[in-house]
């Protein structure tokens, strides 16, 4: 459960209709606030061979699915995030959904995925929804910043033992979401709290982390150039932590995380995986102690502090096996991130930048806004009265500007 591909598996029982295709429950929605003509509300899934579930619960309420086209199963998660984007953006310039109005979805194994792909674009969603799932599957990536759930708050629904201890984890460490149980709740309660929030293109605060130039789009800003050098002490870093790491050295494997227990099931293997476990294997102890669940087991790895030799206990059918192995613990990089905040005040006409490792941005300034006063960490750019892209760039506390090209 160290990377990307080891993934939760949901049963359809534990999310009602939602995970198993039943109809959509009989409830009014309210209509989308001047929503443009021919626009429909959308929700985008990550992974294409999920949209058919999906486009079956939206035509009920007469949203559309964008999916990105189909990718490789090696590739990579920011490489199907980068597709998903381009999909969504594709739509909005077709004039066929409502940008105010787009939220980004998943379920099962994609669930932790809704998670990721607001943390790396998060200027493009009005909310998530996540079905299922475990969300710290994303946190474990070490590319989740609180600070890109400002304006994106997150529904996870899920039926899993300890999931609400997860969800108050992650509020806590200022993850802008909301926790529901499973059972009980329609498909109509869904997108009825889908549709309460809404996507401001120009929104008057906005704040943004990323490690990354490529994830650097912040609504009206767009971080271009980073260096590490230029550090601004009053914007902390909201990078959540994912934890030690610590896992047991038995090749990659998908562990199913709302299983009841006992012990922890292996749901899914790697191809061409060669190591010592086998579908539908349960590890019941390490150490003698016994496995509970997959949380108990996910407790037991938190706490461990060094790598180690263990034995594990497992079931196969109705055999019991003993396996030598060890915990292993990855080497982690420091996590170098950039982060702006930027504000807008209606009164005074005044923007307000402030960021750190950031030596050049874009920054898009509409014409209701002007005439605008703009300052980027203290220095100021004056007499702003035409609206569009401005590049702008910082070298020795000295603020140049220019036109985007």
């Amino acid at each position: 459960m160290r990377n990307w591909q080891r993934k939760s598996a949901v049963a359809c029982a534990t999310i009602s209709l939602l995970l198993c295709g039943g109809a959509l429950a009989q409830t009014d929605l309210p209509v989308p606030a001047a929503a443009p003509t021919g626009t429909t509300p959308a929700i985008a899934v990550l992974d294409a061979a999920e949209a058919q579930q999906w486009q079956g619960w939206a035509a009920e309420v007469g949203w559309k699915i964008i999916a990105p086209a189909p990718l490789p199963t090696t590739a990579a998660i920011d490489a199907r995030v980068q597709a998903v984007r381009q999909a969504v953006q594709q739509a909005i310039k077709a004039g066929t959904v409502d940008a105010a109005h787009l939220y980004i979805a998943g379920r099962a194994d994609s669930a932790a995925a809704v998670f990721y792909t607001i943390s790396r674009v998060p200027d493009l969603w009005a909310a998530g929804i996540a079905l299922g799932g475990n969300p710290m599957v994303a946190v474990n990536t070490d590319r989740i910043f609180a600070a890109n759930f400002a304006n994106v708050p997150v529904l996870w629904v899920s039926g899993g033992a300890g999931d609400s201890a997860v969800a108050d984890k992650l509020k806590a460490s200022g993850i802008r979401m909301e926790w529901r149980p499973a059972a009980g709740l329609t498909n109509g309660a869904v997108f009825e709290w889908l549709l309460q929030h809404r996507r401001d293109e120009f929104p008057a605060s906005i704040d943004c982390e990323t490690n990354s130039p490529t994830f650097g789009s912040c609504y009206w800003v767009q971080m271009t150039k980073f260096d590490p050098s230029e550090r601004n002490d009053v914007l902390p870093s909201t990078h959540v932590s994912g934890g030690n790491g610590a896992a047991l050295d038995l090749g990659g494997f998908s562990a199913k995380l709302d299983d009841p227990g006992p012990g922890l099931f292996i749901a899914k293997l790697p191809e061409k995986y060669n190591g010592p476990l086998k579908l539908n294997d349960r590890i019941l102890e390490l150490d003698g102690r016994p496995i509970e669940n997959a949380h108990a087991y996910l407790d037991m790895m938190a706490k461990v502090t060094q790598e180690k030799r263990v034995t594990v206990m497992l079931q196969r059918g109705k055999d019991r096996l003993r396996l030598e192995t060890r915990i292993v613990l990855p080497v982690k990089d420091p996590v170098v991130t950039a982060r702006v905040q930027g504000k807008y005040d209606h009164e005074t006409k005044g923007i307000d930048l402030i960021s750190r490792t950031i030596t050049e941005m874009k920054v898009t300034i509409p014409e209701p806004w002007l005439p605008a006063v703009l300052s980027w960490n203290g220095l100021t750019l004056e007499n702003i009265t035409k609206p569009g892209c401005l590049l702008l760039t910082m070298d020795k506390e000295i603020l140049h500007a220019a036109v985007c090209q």
